[in-house]
């Protein structure tokens, strides 16, 4: 029996290298291929460790690129897809919202047409087909400070063009189920941090700019909530949801975390001043209040009773623990650090894989 493959689009990504990972070294059984534009945020680099694993295949390419979506599927016959490959970062989604339209619209829908023509012309392999689709929580819209959680059924409300596109993909998603009974799953997450994490977001540029005492930028007054997940939490729950979740479900994932803006970057102040052997309240004095940018949501918080009631999943690591491990991975590898910031990694990889 041929191995099973599955196919991960932006595996060189923050949240995408971490499932990569988890599934190569957790399933050599079956066949991983990581397919990834290498824009700024994807970086092989988060991948040297498993590069040369026999179950592991790297693909260059664009999901957006229709006739190379068609080639691949027709050669490798992917049986599941894990798609997270996505334009994710509201402030590049304002300046520029038609990037964010072509990947995470067309790009999913293209993947959607090529799985619905390999799927339903083939017989079943054994293991079941599935295009799983990663979402976020930003599709519900804002939550007011007193107001319930985000659950499953919470009707979507986006608010900046990033989380309109998300929204789009997932009605496809689910349009393809019902019109065309593609089995599919979605789940839709909470603010990720941890290692590799590409540093215009929040805790990597902080601790970044604390350690090179730059300014630390904080819109507004620092007011706006988040539910914060670590990311290997995150990608252990994906694979709960990919080999456990009901064909057509919705499941959030949410680290039950809430931190305002400013009081977390007030503790990565203080942890940073700790570790870098600073006096108390130097690193503090680096905050920066700038202007709020347009449609800023207050607050996000996910209700995750779906995921660990039906499939048994909750976080592992409680927020102080995430955050120290956070702090001390990017502290100890500044090389790469420098390297996605310089763009000096793609000039290896240039040579290694996209001229094969």
């Amino acid at each position: 029996m041929s191995q099973y493959s599955i196919l991960i689009t932006g595996g060189a990504g923050f949240i995408g290298s971490h499932v990569v990972r988890l599934f190569v070294n957790k399933y050599p059984h079956y066949r991983i291929y990581n397919l990834d534009k290498l824009t700024y945020a994807g970086n092989l680099e988060n991948l040297k460790d498993i590069e040369q694993k026999s179950n592991y295949i790297f693909l260059h390419g664009d999901i957006t690129d229709t006739a190379y979506i068609e080639k691949i599927f027709s050669e490798y016959q992917f049986q599941s897809i894990i798609h997270l490959a996505a334009e994710s970062h509201v402030d590049r989604s304002i300046h520029n919202p038609m990037d964010f339209v072509f990947t995470n619209v067309v790009g999913t829908v293209n993947l959607l047409n090529a799985a619905k023509k390999i799927w339903n012309g083939h017989p079943p392999t054994g293991m079941r087909n599935l295009f799983y689709h990663i979402s976020t929580d930003e599709v519900y819209g804002s939550l007011h400070s007193d107001d319930e959680y985000f659950t499953e059924n919470t009707p979507y409300d986006p608010r900046s063009p990033y989380s309109a596109s998300k929204a789009s993909s997932d009605h496809f998603v689910r349009a393809y189920h019902n019109t065309y009974n593609l089995p599919i799953v979605i789940s839709n997450c909470s603010n990720n941090y941890g290692p590799n994490q590409f540093p215009e977001k929040l805790i990597p540029l902080m601790i970044n700019n604390i350690k090179n005492n730059k300014p630390l930028p904080v819109y507004g007054k620092g007011e706006n909530v988040r539910d914060w997940l670590y990311v290997e939490d995150h990608a252990a729950a994906i694979d709960v949801v990919f080999h456990k979740g009901k064909i057509g479900e919705t499941y959030n994932i949410g680290g039950h975390n809430e931190w305002k803006n400013i009081d977390l970057v007030h503790l990565l102040c203080k942890l940073m001043n700790r570790k870098l052997n600073r006096p108390e309240g130097t690193s503090e004095k680096l905050i920066t209040f700038v202007p709020d940018r347009p449609g800023h949501d207050l607050r996000y918080a996910i209700d995750a009773t779906k995921i660990k009631t039906e499939l048994g999943w909750s976080p592992s690591l409680q927020f102080h623990e995430g955050i120290e491990k956070t702090i001390n991975w990017y502290l100890e590898n500044e090389d790469w650090l420098n390297h996605v910031t310089s763009g000096e990694y793609k000039n290896y990889y240039q040579k290694q894989y996209l001229n094969r």
